[in-house]
């Protein structure tokens, strides 16, 4: 498991508490800490585990194979904090080292790695051991992540295209989508009709931002662990239900855009600029693109690619007009301006600039039957938000 939690959104937290009160399920090989942004760290999954810890004698009177917290906590490492530069990869971390030597234990099965947040341990861990991408299998909770983590995604995605991946760009807001639900279910009155406190884990799932209030966009990765085959993306399942698709949507421009670009949503945008030649090295961040989004007004670095090249990357996470602006403190850049329009097409139409994928990797289904409003393949998780729900719940039970 590879999270942000701790980061700048809380409900890693949420889906973290849900995976120790389901640990009886997994064999959990790694917990760890992967915060492309915010400030999310090892110690918060640490912190989970002492409040698992306490609620475990209530929980072992149900179910005897709960993981002792000791072997939980062994597994806990540190990854990389920050997005990664350019290139897509850095420095190894104790999180990405972990990767590999989980990955490299003789197993008949895979190492299965749900990443909740940025792709930099496991992009970092592939580059220092390439050859595990036959060893593991990846579902990915993307969307807003791969803003995050743009660089790690677009260095797999070129140099790993035969690994066996799962991009689930929009098919978790289901889980979070109160479209048809009967009102205990409802995001906001789930907590006061069936967690109530229960434990220590449940004063903690009301003891942040959320309040109680039910997000837990990173949980179908496990749910897709618990129902049936997870070596079958394209059958239903409570985690979702995917389709493969082979070319993974690049959209490239060498100039400024402006209201008559348009580009997928989720797609990896690349905008290549020109400036003063400078002695700095390759790949340093040296220039600021400050996006205006719906969401509010967000900073990404760019970076140097020598003898006066410039670039950046950006994946839009829904549909929108974005306004950008390009400024650097270094002597003689020119501050630059643009904007582009997000359409809901994913993955869109092929490109020649397009990564070209193997045949193992999945996304959100198109079947506009199957979206949530405007998100692809939500349908699929949303059919068995319910069910879960109420297994959940008679677990919460457990605790009162």
């Amino acid at each position: 498991m590879s999270t942000d939690i701790g980061g700048t959104d809380p409900d890693d937290n949420q889906s973290m508490a849900h995976l120790l009160m389901y640990s009886d399920r997994f064999n959990l090989e790694g917990l760890v800490s992967s915060p492309s942004y915010g400030e999310g760290s090892k110690a918060e999954i640490l912190r989970l585990i002492d409040l698992y810890d306490k609620d475990l004698p209530k929980l072992k009177k149900h179910v005897k194979d709960f993981p002792a917290p000791d072997a939980l906590r062994a597994v806990c490492k540190q990854g990389r904090h920050g997005a990664a530069p350019y290139v897509g990869y850095a420095t190894a971390t104790e999180g990405s080292n972990w990767i590999i030597q989980c990955a490299r234990k003789e197993s008949s099965q895979p190492l299965w790695v749900l990443v909740w947040g940025g792709l930099e341990d496991l992009a970092q861990a592939l580059h220092d051991a390439p050859e595990i991408q036959k060893k593991i299998k990846v579902y990915w909770i993307g969307g807003p992540n791969k803003k995050w983590s743009v660089n790690s995604y677009a260095y797999i995605a070129e140099h790993f295209p035969g690994l066996w991946f799962i991009e689930a760009n929009a098919s978790y807001y289901g889980f979070f989508s109160n479209n048809g639900v009967p009102d205990s279910l409802h995001t906001k009155h789930y907590y006061d009709r069936y967690i109530r406190e229960a434990g220590y884990l449940g004063k903690d799932f009301k003891n942040n931002r959320y309040k109680g209030v039910v997000k837990m966009g990173d949980t179908p990765s496990l749910l897709y662990m618990m129902d049936g085959d997870p070596n079958n993306p394209l059958r239903e399942n409570w985690g979702g239900s995917f389709e493969t698709f082979t070319s993974s949507p690049r959209v490239v421009y060498n100039r400024n855009t402006t209201l008559a670009d348009t580009v997928p949503v989720y797609s990896v945008l690349e905008l290549h600029v020109k400036g003063p030649k400078v002695k700095i090295r390759s790949d340093s961040a040296c220039f600021t693109m400050t996006v205006k989004a719906k969401i509010g007004e967000q900073k990404w670095d760019g970076f140097y690619l020598g003898d006066g090249n410039y670039a950046i990357r950006y994946a839009p996470k829904q549909t929108e007009t974005l306004t950008y602006t390009i400024t650097s403190g270094l002597p003689g850049f020119q501050a630059q301006h643009g904007q582009f329009v997000v359409d809901n097409r994913w993955p869109g139409k092929p490109r020649s600039t397009n990564y070209k994928l193997g045949p193992n990797w999945y996304t959100d289904r198109k079947d506009p039957a199957l979206f949530d409003g405007i998100w692809q393949g939500a349908q699929t998780v949303l059919k068995w938000r319910n069910a879960v729900l109420f297994d959940w719940a008679k677990r919460w039970a457990w605790l009162q």
